[in-house]
């Protein structure tokens, strides 16, 4: 499938999803988010894809918001359809992928790019990104998840701080808070993405896929989290990869798990 906006390829069980509009500093528009929306699913349902790493392009942004001029003239049913439609096509989508994502952060993250980040199941990040919430300076908040993820991941009170001043923070900040996992010069940062990638395809597949589900669970409104890792725990049990892992431990070899 060819794109206009991202480039996608896959190689030794690692797709790469790079947006592409370095012009725009990978901007979101409408046509990039169902693009993204495309290439994820299409990984997500390729057996050669084992994880997906998402970056931007060039060495300046790794998606420095949303376009702007595709609803600086919105009315309040549209800004309302514009989040909504985002959220279920691309946010939610890739937060709830049963294959994992790794958001490498080449540069800037703002708005939408940090909200798609936060998105990823994990990020790590390069020396020079920067990342924040601007979009009370433009008399809006964040409407692709960005009140909701940030809280979970550095805490109320200083996800209240970031979108209220609409700054941003540095690499350093960003690990200390614990929004990245890691942090790297840029160079090195899709060689730590892809050495992770390879770290979790030594894993069982499907017993990844259930953990991002129960993890999940757990920030789901109305939803036991606990109940919820119980019964996939269980569900774990009725896995070729389960019999797999077993016997191999047990017999003490490596696992060679077919993820079924």
């Amino acid at each position: 499938m060819s794109y206009n906006n991202i480039l996608s390829e896959t190689a030794n069980g690692i797709t790469t999803i790079t947006i592409n509009r370095p012009s725009k500093l990978n901007a979101l528009n409408r046509e990039t988010i169902d693009e993204l929306h495309n290439a994820f699913a299409k990984a997500d349902s390729d057996t050669d894809t084992r994880v997906i790493i998402i970056t931007g392009s060039g060495e300046k942004a790794f998606v420095a918001g949303a376009d702007i001029s595709e609803f600086a003239h919105f009315e309040v049913a549209e800004g309302a359809a514009l989040a909504r439609i985002g959220q279920e096509q691309l946010f939610d989508f890739v937060e709830n992928l049963g294959t994992p994502v790794i958001a490498a952060i080449n540069g800037f993250a703002l708005g939408g790019g940090l909200e798609l980040a936060m998105a990823a199941h994990f990020r790590i990040a390069s020396d020079n990104a920067r990342m924040g919430l601007p979009e009370v300076s433009l008399g809006v908040i964040p409407g692709y998840g960005g009140t909701q993820r940030l809280p979970q991941l550095v805490g109320k009170g200083r996800a209240m701080e970031m979108i209220m001043t609409a700054g941003m923070i540095d690499a350093t900040v960003a690990l200390d808070y614990g929004l990245i996992n890691h942090l790297v010069p840029q160079d090195e940062l899709i060689t730590l993405a892809e050495k992770l990638a390879s770290k979790i395809m030594r894993n069982s597949p499907v017993a990844i896929a259930v953990a991002i589900g129960a993890v999940n669970a757990g920030f789901k409104d109305g939803v036991n989290g606990y109940e919820a890792e119980i019964e996939a725990f269980g569900n774990c049990f009725g896995t070729d990869d389960f019999t797999e892992g077993t016997t191999a431990f047990l017999e003490k070899r490596k696992a060679n798990f077919k993820g079924a």
